[in-house]
Parts: C-alpha cells; sequence; structure tokens
C-alpha cells in the first residue's frame, strides 16, 4: 500500500494503537503493522513528528523509561486523546459510508437527459 494511504488518517492510525495502554515508538510502528496485517507500515520519520504534535496538542503525553542502559519515550493517550480517537472513529465511519455508498451504488443512475 502507497504510505500516501495513511495521509489524513495517521491521527487516528496512532491514537488507536495507544487506546489499550502506552507504547514506545518501535512499538507503534509494529501494532499499526500487525493490526493492518502488513499493508500500513509507517516510518519513524513520519510517526515521530506526529507523535510530537499530538502531545503538544494534549492528545497524548510521554514518559521516559529505562530498558538496561537504554532509555526509551512511551506514549500515552490523555483523556482529550480518546475523545480525539472518539471522534476520529465517528468520522471514519461516516466517510467511508459515505464513499462506499457510491463505490456499491447499482447503475440506477440515470444519465442525463
Amino acid at each position: 500500500m502507497k504510505s500516501d494511504a495513511v495521509r489524513g488518517h495517521l491521527d487516528g492510525l496512532l491514537l488507536a494503537v495507544l487506546e489499550p495502554g502506552p507504547l514506545h515508538g518501535y512499538a507503534i510502528i509494529t501494532a499499526v503493522q500487525e493490526r493492518s496485517g502488513g499493508a500500513l507500515q509507517l516510518r519513524t520519520g513520519t510517526i515521530y513528528p506526529a507523535l510530537n504534535r499530538l502531545e503538544r496538542l494534549g492528545l497524548l503525553h510521554s514518559s521516559w523509561e529505562s530498558v538496561g542502559e537504554r532509555r526509551r519515550r512511551r506514549y500515552a493517550l490523555t483523556d482529550a486523546g480518546r475523545g480525539a480517537l472518539a471522534e476520529e472513529r465517528t468520522a471514519w465511519r461516516a466517510f467511508t459510508a459515505a464513499i462506499g455508498s457510491v463505490l456499491d451504488a447499482g447503475p440506477s443512475v440515470r444519465p442525463a437527459t
């Protein structure tokens, strides 16, 4: 799938994979890839700016954890982030319903006279 396919949907994807609990960046990339059956493969250069932006908006918060001698940043949804995810889901369902009604419509449309 083209990397452009996630454009406009990245925030919702990131918020959705963080819904069950905090994850670090690589785990977020892996979660999106696994949930999409491998169809969506995000790059670190794509998600970190988005995660930083979502944190500035108050939709995520982050904290540092140590794993052995390594430190990594974990991201978690805030209450505002959960609300934004609910809005993303509602908008997505409305969008797919509208597109589906056009794509799946039969040949009932009459040609202009």
